[in-house]
């Protein structure tokens, strides 16, 4: 088998090298006829314990060993890189649209250069290049939108025509292209022989690994590792890494406290060809061709070509299998539309003599992103899994970021999109990862355009009045598998026209959503928004109030009734979460944050709590179902359902108060909206809501109620300059970035985590600063759309990245939220921001390529808070701060 051929090869050239190697692991290796006579028995204990030798756990053991960690143990219950490792394709590329799976992949191309010198072990890097392939015109824009974020991070990248491609790479078939992406830098490797050399330099760092070893399950003991079952004994370690590739679930699943690592087997294929008549230079460009679903690179002057089918077959759902991966079955008819796609794109190639196909397994997560990080129930419990078919690309940046983690207590770049902790046991049924992975397979190549959904595993969490919002033309989105409202489509709209518009500009919800937004700022809407992440905190004494004090930035010791935004920073002063804490009682608090936050938010607040008997935090969040009354008539449809005046007298702002709301008891009424619109949040015990819902709906009729959707609030908390957590606000931004330093206790006296961060960025400036910018030459109608992560230049100068971005309907312009750096145009060295360096920049955003001039803001505009105007009374530059 040519696979088994090119690992063993690679096997034996490394071993013949490495006597030492050979003479440290000989006793260890059993063969299937016999077994060593003396094994080298396995230490009682060691500090980190890693499970898994492909790429994963060796870049792991290397890294933690580079960063002067050396009591490390790397188990691996076959042979070193001898599962899915083993029959990676070895192509590194970074054209990733993921900005973090970008930095990733850039550092471990970087890596692997130089690996070879470093280990004397031979990787076969070669730096060919790569060429993805556009069909049509949004696959074009797919690419340019990533060669704009290639370029600002200074990795070469070109948009090419397609005469172009030929040049670079003469058997490819161009007829059906309008265009194409080449990354001169991306390369070639041996996977196997990458981590070979990995675990060499690992070992002459004192890492100890052990071949031929089995871990069984990982023992925990309140709430932390203490140590590892394997089947020749146990050791005792204070840090275990799950770096089990496809195997990773079951071992998760297998001790007392399970851990929750949500990722499923798929078979994948590709093609291995003997050589050409006149063989393919060691050179040649690898080929990516997403809209044929194909990736071609050359194999010892031949061809290797794999894809990701429509119809993925699954494996391995019923669990372990076997220990190495054998090679799997091939189904020539299963791979007949990937070869249909082969032969149109490389026609040459129709008399060449095929080797074989290869079919191994590989794994992937219900997001089509890779899972690191600790586990929110064992402390100490750390993953590295699911590479989504990336794992060559992401190994080296992956095992570096998780070792920073493990040492520092955080990674150097924010790694929230892949952090274990988005997903919650509900994504770990297998039945759910089955029919997910069907999905996700196929989406590798699928064009994806803004704020496209997953179909599978849905309606998975929903709340009370679903169906009832559902039979009004709801449209959903999922968010943390919480079924959530996009927007309402009204009667008499073609709903398939609606369902199927996926484009990178105006989309066909845009006057749905803007009649949403008029009805919040001249009438009144409901929002559901029941998905947000729900805790109550209580104690006996002021055990609860003396806690939250110092895990939270902002002073909570405020009269009962009152609510205060606030930070939960970390001790650099980033917001690990940005939540609403409201005081029900002097010893009751109830916290309200994003939906994506339960888990990570619990685990946080977890382990920092005092182990104390008298202190209790509940997760509420499926208690109470949650409507969002926007708009200058909620006051007037509350008091009449309430009999209580509302008004602002009665009720101010940020005020929170149990009411009766029709006939029901116990609602929680919040004088705020997140969207800095006038109006209320109900928090309604939910076998309460379908009978509020129906009260208010019926008590607005005569003030214009209608119901709308998150897309509308979007657009009304951008353009009021609202940073939300997850999109704009992560672990490495703090307050004092993003305009807020007015939510936190600095003046006060009392200590908080972040706190000296926050003290030093106020001494000495802050290095990045919120921004608000108003596109100008912007035609809504006609160019692209700004959505996320678009590159924002100052003066011609690469300055940061959007994070968010809406058209504003007050504005009738867009608005883009991003971050402006400050970097030294000869050192590239950041230096501090000021007010003045934001106010006196000329500004652009890059679109796909296009630049469109753009007025920065530090704060937002405050006719927004009173009235709308029209576009042509808008004077961009005469508004105060609010």
């Amino acid at each position: 088998a040519a696979g088994m051929f090119l690992r063993l090869l690679s096997d034996i050239q490394w071993r013949a090298a490495h006597p030492k190697w050979r003479r440290m692991t000989s006793s260890q290796r059993s063969t299937s006829t016999t077994a060593e006579p003396h094994p080298v028995s396995l230490p009682a204990q060691a500090q980190v314990v890693i499970c898994g030798g492909g790429i994963m756990g060796t870049s792991v053991a290397y890294h933690l060993s580079k960063m002067g960690w050396k009591d490390i143990v790397l188990l691996e219950q076959g042979r070193l890189a001898a599962g899915t490792t083993r029959f990676c394709a070895g192509i590194v590329s970074t054209a990733r649209p993921v900005s973090i799976e970008l930095k990733m992949a850039h550092y471990s191309n970087k890596l692997y250069q130089q690996l070879e010198q470093e280990t004397g072990v031979q990787t076969g890097y070669m730096k060919t290049g790569s060429i993805s392939l556009a069909q049509t015109q949004d696959r074009l824009i797919s690419l340019k939108r990533i060669a704009s974020s290639l370029n600002v991070m200074g990795i070469p990248c070109e948009i090419i025509s397609p005469k172009q491609v030929v040049q670079l790479h003469p058997l490819i078939n161009i007829h059906d292209l309008v265009g194409a992406m080449y990354v001169p830098e991306d390369a070639l490797v041996s996977s196997a022989s990458v981590s070979l050399a990995l675990a060499t330099a690992a070992s002459r760092n004192g890492v100890q690994i052990h071949e031929r070893t089995s871990v069984s399950h990982v023992t925990v003991q309140k709430g932390h590792v203490t140590g590892v079952e394997t089947d020749r004994g146990r050791i005792q370690c204070q840090y275990f890494v799950n770096c089990a590739g496809q195997w990773a679930y079951e071992l998760g699943h297998s001790g007392e406290e399970p851990v929750h690592i949500p990722l499923h087997a798929c078979e994948h294929f590709y093609l291995l060809t003997h050589p050409l008549k006149e063989p393919l230079s060691s050179s040649l460009p690898t080929v990516v061709d997403p809209d044929g679903r194909i990736y071609i690179r050359n194999w010892q002057g031949g061809i290797l070509s794999g894809g990701f089918e429509k119809n993925p077959k699954p494996l391995f759902t019923e669990g372990r299998n076997q220990l190495e991966i054998q090679n799997l079955q091939e189904d020539w008819d299963h791979f007949g539309p990937l070869l249909s796609a082969l032969l149109r794109r490389m026609p040459g190639l129709e008399a060449l003599q095929i080797m074989q196909l290869v079919n191994c397994p590989e794994s992937f997560t219900p997001d089509m992103r890779c899972i690191m990080g600790e586990s929110p129930t064992a402390r100490g419990y750390f993953v590295l899994a699911g590479m989504n078919s990336a794992g060559i690309s992401y190994g080296g940046g992956a095992g570096k970021y998780l070792a920073e983690w493990m040492v520092n207590g955080y990674p150097s770049e924010n790694v929230w999109p892949l952090d274990l902790k988005r997903f919650g046991t509900l994504q770990s049924s297998r039945t759910f990862l089955r029919h997910r992975v069907m999905e996700v397979m196929p989406l590798m190549c699928d064009l994806k355009v803004p704020r496209w959904d997953f179909q599978t595993g849905r309606q998975l969490r929903t709340s009370p009045l679903y169906d009832r919002l559902d039979a009004q033309g709801a449209r959903w989105m999922e968010k943390h598998g919480f079924e959530r409202v996009k927007y309402f489509v009204p009667p008499g709209k073609d709903l398939l026209d609606l369902d199927h518009s996926k484009t990178f500009y105006k989309p066909d919800w845009f006057d749905i959503v803007g009649s949403e937004v008029k009805c919040c700022k001249e009438a009144v809407c409901v929002i559901d928004m029941s998905s947000f992440t729900k805790f109550e905190i209580s104690s006996t004494g002021d055990q609860a109030l003396e806690s939250l004090q110092y895990l939270f930035s902002n002073d909570l010791d405020v009269p009962v009734g009152h609510v205060v935004h606030t930070g939960m920073l970390n001790e650099k002063g980033g917001y690990e979460n940005d939540c609403s804490i409201a005081r029900l009682s002097k010893r009751s608090f109830f916290m309200i944050s994003p939906t994506d936050q339960q888990v990570h938010c619990w685990a946080w607040l977890k382990n920092r709590l005092p182990d104390d008997s008298s202190l209790v935090m509940e997760d509420v969040t499926w208690k109470y179902t949650a409507l969002n009354l926007i708009g200058p008539r909620a006051v007037d449809v509350l008091s009449e359902l309430s009999y209580a005046p509302m008004t602002a007298e009665h009720f101010p702002s940020l005020f929170c108060k149990e009411m009766s709301v029709g006939y029901a008891n116990g609602i929680r009424v919040m004088s705020i909206t997140h969207t800095g619109e006038p109006g209320f949040v109900l928090y309604i015990p939910i076998e309460y809501a379908l009978h509020v819902y129906n009260e208010v709906m019926n008590m607005g009729q005569k003030y214009g109620i209608r119901n709308a959707g998150y897309y509308a609030l979007r657009s009304l908390r951008i353009e009021k300059f609202f940073a939300f957590w997850g999109q704009d606000l992560d672990a490495f931004t703090t307050p004092m970035e993003c305009g807020r330093e007015f939510q936190v206790k600095l003046e006060k006296g009392m200590q908080f985590v972040g706190q000296e961060a926050l003290l030093e960025q106020k001494q000495h400036g802050v290095y990045k600063r919120f921004t608000m910018f108003i596109l100008e030459d912007h035609d809504t109608d006609m160019d692209l759309w700004p959505w996320w992560g678009e590159p924002i230049f100052r003066n011609g100068r690469y300055v940061g990245k959007t994070t968010s971005s809406a058209y504003s309907y007050t504005l009738e312009r867009h608005v883009c939220l991003g971050f402006v750096h400050h970097f030294d145009e000869k050192t590239g060295e950041e230096l501090v921001v000021t007010t003045d360096f934001i106010n006196q920049g000329e500004y652009e955003i890059d679109i796909a390529g296009q630049r469109f001039q753009a007025k920065a803001k530090l704060y937002p505009f405050s006719s927004l808070f009173t009235q709308r105007r029209r576009k042509d009374e808008v004077e961009l530059s005469g508004y105060q701060r609010e």
